[in-house]
């Protein structure tokens, strides 16, 4: 509203850097604003320090409610059109404003002060203080004529002088130098020995202004965040007068001031605010501050003149023109430099807002009625007659000032295109949390994060929403990049994120897929090899190297359907690496996990079996160092329907021990020998109705390197493995076996003796009734190594760890009968073994990993959940550190 330095004179009319104000009559008394809320004021941009609080700082930067104390120092009438304050220390102030008997007296020469810095202890250079015209706030008996206010910061001595130009004319009488300390806070400072004093605030249950009784019209712009009255200090019990508001109810154009302040911190903008309104009232009795809504630099915006936020009030900051517009000043000094892009934005969004009420296009224009004669820059405005501004308008286009300041001026075409924007390049960058690339979407079972960018500043960014099947699932600030939902219900589904603008404006981005894998049922084969690169089956015929993957095609491949393909069961066997590394198998179109499956050292055959989600009918296989080889052996794929076996867990229970004759003969399996063991009507599985077996089989003290074959029997021996071993190895391997006719699964030896191990956890059944697979991940949820899911520590010997599958990871809370889970053990520090089990359960005499001192290998687990939804991993010897990579569940 004022500008900052010496006025100019144009076409015979001085340019006055002063404030506002035509006389008001003939309006409608409305409303009162609604209720205050909670608020904290400035951001981390603000110089000030909550350990070295300013002086006029307050808590949660509010001013406080108590009363402003007002010093009143006179003037020295030298004659001759001179007047002086001589220097001298006073009372701590924080605003000066200069004052006379006769408001319709004029001073046509230089007002002037300086100021002392309480906090530096020096001298200003002299600051020029504005006269302002008469009538400012309407008629007012007893008002006198004043300068504006001006905001010098904390400071304890003045110095003024007045000339009255070569006219060297009569100054008025009662010449006075108002000095202003908001809410009493210096006196409180120098009364408690210091500016070290907490910093004043308003208790939070003061009370807020009285609630609007008819709410003001709908915008076309949200309403921003607006610092009340009763948060920023006002007692409203002074404000006697009732709140004003514009003839026809209409505002049509705004008019943007600035405050020709003085430096000062964010957390000091409430007392600023403060000031201006006591100045007004108190010194220049108005009837409450002169402007509808002030912006501190930081981007707060504070109610002004009271009658509500949301109604027309009638304000008086732009002489003239009061009658039909609204008045936003920004405070601070923009003669020398712009407004922060924080302040721009705070004015357009309540400008936006304000001129939304009423259809008035923020970039457009206004036609308005003079509501007084006055030269402007050479234009003459008449009373009564119309005149054409831009919607957003300087203080300087309707009166002769400097305001908004120079620098500032130009920024108004900023805050137009604020007013009018749109949010621009806005695109959902990535899902994460439970969700895992899924070809051009994703996939979750549960809870996402979805990720979003945009080229448009938070600033102008009132809120984002993102939406599911284009409803709303989640509300963020304008700030925020990213909000986590949950997508629900099988098959696909949109999401997409929307933004609006503090225009108003509504921008949605393209959506993404995002897919909830349904129920799968599995089929299980007799196993088959359906790649080797070793003889370039299913891929190209050559190790796999460093850093390298190879992709097999899956859909559609030797008697798996080409279409409603979920997952697909593999046992993958690395042999011939030259060096240690590890593999990962995952779903092609994804991105690749940092889970493993199959880990191994230089010389090495090791099997795992591998439960993969299919996305696109495509199963890819990274292998992260030296070279390898790889098989891999199809024993059962998960069709997306109801036609295939569901699963029932059972025990750990050990069905097979050829070292004890448990459920086969008690005897090594020698060359080229095959046994069978019967699996239906033993250890609770059902005589009938049984398809395939799930058995955790171990070899031991093979007596030379060799390979073990499991297939149903009474079927022809396929020419596949399940067990890779050295002499005098113990290793294990998960295997999804299909039974005989006669109920039976056979274990065939290659080489050598070995002695075989058989755990059951579960069997596949025609039972519609039983659980169903859900695939996800790969997904790592337990490492011991970094504190995942466990406590961050080795397991030590006979000890247990037990670890929260159910209800977490997008995992469900309940009907969750089984995990299948990846586990690895690495650096174990001697031969040992894992039990992998159900955490309500007693601990079975099973194992699930075997293992030498300093020998990492992984094992996939098909593990029962217990009722509190855990599992449990116990060690038996030394200590070893365990991974656990879920890549899916089985749930009824």
């Amino acid at each position: 509203m004022r500008s900052g330095r010496r006025a100019r004179r144009k076409t015979g009319t001085r340019v006055r850097r002063t404030a506002v104000g035509a006389a008001l009559a003939g309006v409608t008394v409305l409303a009162f604003q609604a209720a205050a809320n909670g608020a904290v004021f400035g951001n981390e941009d603000d110089k000030g320090s909550a350990d070295t609080p300013s002086l006029y700082s307050a808590q949660a930067g509010r001013a406080s409610s108590r009363p402003s104390q007002i010093h009143r120092l006179g003037l020295t009438d030298k004659g001759n059109g001179e007047a002086i304050l001589s220097r001298r220390g006073t009372e701590p102030f924080g605003l000066l404003g200069v004052t006379w008997a006769n408001p319709h007296a004029h001073i046509k020469g230089t007002i002037e002060a300086r100021t002392r810095s309480i906090e530096t202890g020096k001298w200003s250079d002299w600051i020029e203080l504005e006269p302002q015209p008469a009538g400012m706030d309407g008629v007012r008996t007893g008002a006198p004529g004043s300068t504006e206010p001006k905001w010098v910061g904390p400071s304890d001595g003045a110095e003024v002088r007045i000339s009255d130009g070569a006219a060297a004319g009569t100054l008025p009488r009662g010449l006075t130098l108002n000095l202003v300390d908001p809410s009493g806070a210096g006196a409180e400072a120098k009364k408690n020995g210091g500016l070290d004093t907490e910093p004043v605030a308003f208790a939070a249950d003061d009370p807020p202004t009285t609630p609007p009784t008819t709410p003001g019209p709908a915008s076309t712009a949200p309403q921003p965040r607006v610092v009340t009255r009763a948060e920023w200090g006002v007692d409203e019990s002074t404000v006697t007068e009732p709140a004003i508001y514009l003839p026809d109810g209409s505002i049509k154009a705004a008019f943007v001031h600035h405050t020709d302040s003085a430096p000062y911190e964010c957390s000091q903008s409430a007392s600023v605010v403060k000031s201006i309104l006591d100045y007004h009232m108190k010194v220049e009795g108005w009837r409450d501050i002169g402007y509808n809504f002030l912006v501190d630099k930081c981007g707060t915006i504070f109610e002004g003149r009271k009658g509500g936020i949301d109604q027309p009030v009638y304000g008086a900051h732009t002489y003239g023109w009061n009658a039909q517009s609204t008045g936003v000043a920004v405070i601070g000094n923009y003669m020398q430099e712009g407004a922060s892009n924080a302040a721009l934005a705070a004015v357009s969004k309540i400008i936006a807002y304000k001129l939304g009420q009423y259809g008035v296009d923020p970039a457009g224009k206004a036609t308005l009625t003079a509501g007084a004669t006055q030269t402007v820059g050479g234009k003459q405005f008449t009373l009564g007659q119309t005149y054409e501004f831009n919607a957003i308008s300087g203080h300087r286009d309707g009166y002769a000032t400097a305001c908004p300041g120079d620098q500032l001026y130009p920024q108004l075409s900023t805050i137009r295109s604020y007013a009018t924007g749109s949010v621009t390049g806005l695109a959902i960058s990535g899902l994460a949390g439970g969700a895992t690339k899924a070809g051009s979407g994703y996939e979750t079972t549960g809870p996402v994060t979805v990720n979003w960018s945009t080229s448009t500043s938070s600033d102008l960014i009132h809120r984002f929403e993102v939406l599911v099947d284009d409803q709303v699932a989640a509300t963020t600030a304008g700030g925020a990049r990213g909000a986590s939902v949950t997508v629900s219900g099988y098959g696909d589904h949109r999401v997409a994120v929307r933004a609006t603008h503090t225009s108003g404006k509504v921008t949605t981005s393209p959506a993404v897929t995002v897919t909830v894998p349904g129920p799968k049922t599995l089929h299980p084969v007799a196993p088959k090899r359906l790649m080797n690169t070793i003889a370039g089956v299913g891929v190209p015929k050559a190790k796999v190297g460093a850093g390298q993957e190879v992709v097999l095609d899956i859909a559609g491949v030797d008697g798996i359907p080409a279409s409603r393909i979920g997952a697909v069961v593999l046992n993958v066997t690395a042999t011939n690496p030259t060096t240690s590394g590890y593999v990962s198998v995952y779903p092609n179109g994804t991105a690749r996990p940092t889970t493993s499956n199959l880990n191994f050292k230089a010389g090495v055959s090791i099997p795992n079996l591998v439960v993969v989600p299919v996305v696109d009918g495509k199963v890819r296989f990274y292998n992260h160092a030296g070279a390898v080889d790889l098989l891999a052996d199809l024993t059962g794929y998960y069709l997306k329907d109801d036609t295939g076996s569901t699963f029932a867990p059972t025990g750990p229970a050990r069905i097979m021990n050829t070292l004890a004759g448990v459920g086969v003969p008690k005897a090594k399996i020698g060359p080229a020998a095959t046994v069978s063991l019967q699996v239906t009507g033993t250890a609770g599985i059902p005589s009938s109705g049984v398809t395939a077996v799930v058995m955790n089989v171990t070899a031991t003290n093979p007596t030379t390197s060799g390979y073990v074959s499991v297939f149903p029997s009474g079927t022809v021996r396929p020419t596949t493995s399940n067990l890779n071993f050295r002499a005098g190895q113990s290793i294990p391997n998960l295997v999804i076996v299909p039974v005989g006719a006669d109920g039976k699964i056979s274990f065939y030896n290659h080489a050598g003796t070995v002695d075989l191990l058989g755990d059951i956890t579960g069997y596949f059944t025609t039972d519609s009734t039983e659980a169903k697979h859900i695939n996800i991940g790969p997904m790592r949820v337990m490492n011991t190594m970094a504190g995942l899911g466990a406590p961050k520590a080795p397991v030590g010997a006979q000890q247990s760890v037990t670890l929260k599958v159910a209800g977490v990871n997008g995992i469900p809370a309940s009907g969750v009968k089984a995990v299948v889970i990846n586990v690895t053990a690495t650096n174990p520090t001697n031969s040992g073994w894992v039990s992998v089990y159900p955490s309500d359960q007693v601990r079975p005499p099973v194992s699930n990993l075997n293992f030498t001192a300093g020998l990492t290998i992984p094992n996939l687990v098909v593990v029962p959940v217990s009722a509190d939804g855990k599992i449990s991993f116990y060690n038996h010897a030394g200590t070893v550190d365990l991974l656990g990579d879920i890549t899916g569940y089985f749930l009824k």
